[in-house]
């Protein structure tokens, strides 16, 4: 049985590491939807801003996968990030719905390039290493430097909005560590762009254009595999319960915080803004701790299958809890049943990392895991929309219990069995 600690930290390793770091410097993230509200965007008008994202992350989803397998990954991430940076330019210097609705269509393509992708390199560092039987573990501690990264944004976004007294400032500040990220991706080595990197007959198009061929077929062979189909669910229909609602926990906080007798000489915009940031601060370094756990917690449980469908199961009845107690007007039970499927979903999302690069072939790696995030493009689309819409005419807590009540109907026809041999 292997401990957290049993796997080499050489520098690519760190280089991981930072790149998780870097890449949730988002300080956009704790403030999103009262930015939106701030700006005269409704409840509704979020969610269509929020499906169109999903929406165009699902039609670039495949075929950036597929030119990050037959291209080179760390192109498609250079271009990834050079995207998000349009985005952000977009949000602070161009205000208003159908500018935002441009702006999210370039956050997509950052997406569409990054997701799989960096995940695929992991992979195949491991593999080239010989340390696949450490990928739980390894992806963990990476995103554990991901979820602290959030932690220390969540501070900056706090700093960086009470003192400039608007939201849209985290959006020009979001723009530093993505120009680093830039610089990071080029000292990547050559190797982990993929399998395709080594042909090469001179003829450049034919190569790109035969790799993707082959590619798209290794793709389509993936989904006749029942266990694959149903990894592949399991894990989009989480994550995209996830991000759909974790915003949400905004205007929670909003009012729980004009409740308590806390910084009463402050505006109320200022005391929303400490205690928002602070929460996040909070719960960042809590996801940090739960994702570096995730190796040990997959060495507790019988299979990696039952962690999944285990972490699943309580952490869609959670958030199901935090609606029904928002509902109550129970803010600060609400706000904690929420936090808890924060790291429900940082303690499985290595889990299902492993478990899916159990069942599908090294070689397109980027594009079965640009699978599974096109799939979960397609449930937060649905989960957006449906979060905003019902948020708008009956509020906040029934959108939630709606939703989850989906989720956990859903669980049944997508529950996990252990893959044999394993």
């Amino acid at each position: 049985m292997k401990g957290d600690n049993n796997f080499p930290k050489d520098l690519q390793f760190y280089k991981f590491s930072a790149y998780g770091f870097l890449k949730n410097l988002r300080f956009f993230d704790p403030f999103i939807i009262l930015f939106f509200l701030e700006m005269g965007i409704s409840y509704i008008e979020i969610g269509i801003l929020f499906s169109i994202r999903e929406i165009a992350v699902n039609i670039l989803e495949l075929p950036t996968g597929i030119i990050a397998d037959s291209y080179g990954r760390r192109r498609a991430m250079i271009f990834s990030f050079i995207s998000y940076i349009i985005s952000f330019a977009v949000f602070y210097f161009f205000p208003g719905f159908f500018q935002y609705a441009i702006a999210m269509i370039f956050f997509s393509f950052g997406e569409a390039f990054r997701t799989g992708t960096h995940k695929a390199m992991i992979l195949t560092y491991l593999d080239m290493k010989g340390l696949r039987d450490y990928k739980v573990h390894y992806y963990g501690y990476t995103r554990s430097a991901s979820q602290l990264g959030s932690a220390f944004s969540a501070l900056i976004a706090m700093g960086l909005v009470f003192f400039r007294g608007s939201y849209r400032i985290v959006f020009l500040a979001s723009i530093i560590p993505y120009l680093l990220e830039l610089i990071l991706m080029l000292s990547y080595p050559k190797e982990l762009d993929g399998l395709s990197e080594k042909r090469g007959d001179g003829n450049f198009f034919k190569n790109m254009i035969d790799a993707a061929v082959k590619t798209t077929n290794d793709f389509i062979s993936i989904f006749k595999n029942r266990l694959i189909i149903k990894a592949l669910f399991n894990s989009s229909v989480f994550s995209a319960l996830y991000k759909s609602t974790k915003d949400y926990i905004q205007p929670m906080i909003k009012s729980y915080a004009l409740t308590i007798p806390v910084f009463l000489a402050l505006s109320s915009k200022q005391r929303t803004t400490i205690i928002i940031g602070m929460v996040y601060f909070f719960i960042y370094l809590m996801t940090s701790y739960t994702a570096r756990k995730s190796g040990t917690f997959s060495n507790k449980v019988k299979h990696i299958s039952s962690g999944i469908n285990m972490t699943y199961f309580i952490g869609t009845m959670l958030l199901l809890l935090s609606g029904i107690f928002l509902y109550l007007k129970f803010y600060l039970i609400s706000i904690l049943f929420f936090i808890m499927m924060y790291l429900i979903e940082n303690l499985r999302k290595p889990l299902n990392v492993g478990y899916i690069s159990d069942l599908i072939s090294l070689n397109v790696m980027a594009t079965g895991l640009s699978g599974e995030s096109q799939l979960k493009t397609i449930f937060t689309a649905f989960f957006s929309f449906l979060m905003g819409a019902v948020a708008q005419y009956a509020g906040v807590h029934v959108a939630i219990i709606t939703v989850s009540l989906i989720a956990i109907f859903i669980f049944p026809f997508i529950k996990l069995s252990e893959i044999r041999g394993k």
